[in-house]
This record gives C-alpha cells, sequence and structure tokens, in this order.
C-alpha cells in the first residue's frame, strides 16, 4: 500500500522485453532504493513493482505485458522520468490517501492553465473510471494523490490543481497537454459500488432478520 506522496523523481535506464509476455524494467532511484530488499514493493508511476534486483541506486522489476498496455509504463523508453514511493510502512504518516498501486486505466492530459501559485489541470478520463471520480475526493495521478477540484461528465473530463512542489518533484510538472497518466481511484468508491450492486444492499438496509 501506498499514500500517493511521492519520494523521488527516478530515471529509466532500460526496458527490455523478454521471451512471453513481459518486460525487464530498470530504474534508478537512490532515495527508494536505499533500504529495498528482493520482494519489496515501489510505485512507479502509480504502479505496483515488485523489486528483484538492486545496486548501485538503481532497482530491477518485471513487468507483465498486461500492466504494459494498460499503463503508461509502456511508453517507458531510456530516459523517462518516473515517480517512485516506497510501500508505506505501519507506523508512517498517512500524508496522502490510500494507494493500492492498482492502476485503474489510463488518461490524457487535456489542458493546463498556469496560475500565480499552482496550475490548474484537466485530465480526460474513460467514462468507465470518472464514474468514481468525486468533486472533492482523492485520486491517483501517476501515482501522486490529489484533490479533485470538479467533474465534467459532459466533457468527460475533472480537474486538479498542483501547487509548486508538485510542479517540481513529480513528472505532472512535467507532462504536456496529450500526455497519457495512470489513474487509480479511491477504493472506497468501488467496494461501495460493489456492495450495492451485488445484493450486499439488504445488509446495509436491514442488517440482520
Amino acid at each position: 500500500m501506498f499514500t500517493g506522496i511521492v519520494e523521488e523523481l527516478g530515471t529509466v535506464e532500460a526496458l527490455d522485453l523478454l521471451e512471453g509476455d513481459a518486460a525487464r524494467l530498470r530504474i534508478h532511484g537512490p532515495t527508494v532504493t536505499s533500504d529495498a530488499r528482493h520482494g519489496d514493493s515501489i510505485s512507479v508511476n502509480g504502479c505496483c513493482l515488485t523489486v528483484i534486483e538492486t545496486g548501485d541506486g538503481t532497482f530491477t522489476a518485471d513487468v507483465m505485458r498486461e500492466t504494459l498496455q494498460r499503463t503508461s509504463l509502456g511508453g517507458a523508453e531510456k530516459g523517462s522520468r518516473v515517480n517512485l514511493e516506497r510501500a508505506v510502512a505501519a507506523h508512517a504518516r498517512l500524508g496522502g490517501h490510500i494507494v493500492q498501486g492498482h492502476v485503474d486505466g489510463v488518461g490524457t492530459i487535456a489542458s493546463r492553465e498556469p496560475a500565480e501559485h499552482w496550475e490548474v489541470v484537466r485530465i480526460s478520463a474513460p467514462r468507465e473510471i470518472l464514474r468514481y471520480v468525486a468533486e472533492k475526493g482523492s485520486i491517483a495521478v501517476d501515482g501522486v494523490s490529489l484533490t479533485v477540484t470538479d467533474v465534467d461528465d459532459s466533457t468527460g473530463t475533472f480537474g486538479i490543481s498542483l501547487i509548486p512542489t508538485t510542479l517540481d518533484l513529480t513528472v505532472l510538472g512535467r507532462n504536456k497537454v496529450g500526455d497519457t497518466v495512470n489513474l487509480e481511484v479511491d477504493v472506497i468508491a468501488k467496494y461501495v459500488e460493489r456492495l450495492l450492486t451485488s445484493g450486499g444492499s439488504d445488509a446495509v438496509a436491514g442488517g440482520k432478520e
């Protein structure tokens, strides 16, 4: 589990396709690898990956082809910058929100509007994702925990506001209009929908008979 508070900007050193349906990703990130061990989890642009090797400030992870096809990692190449976060420790503060590292889908940067002290960004999202997005709710964009400022169902977009720290320390400050981003909605919304549409609503409404 993660919090959506990015620890550092890493750099992709290699993305090697393997035989079959996988690839091997090597990323330079001295902060997140300072205490990383085999089997640890690291969020890469919001995707939870398992560390298989570390050394010289880098770590290596295997990536399934499905992940490459369903997330922005499929477009990664040598030199790409990525958001990195280690799994949260049980004693740590939950500075963002509960982020699983399970990307729900890919969105597109629709517009960017610089303001005096922040930047307003609109993201186009698939309808099946937008249904879970709520004004003032939480969403992870490329692994960054953000608050939704508004939702426009007519255009299929939602807005976020980025403060200078987010612009400086994450890839969101470098993304251009048209770039793709990984989206993970608040898991609580998905559980509530599942409960209300799978016959569990009786338990909510009436409890035991």
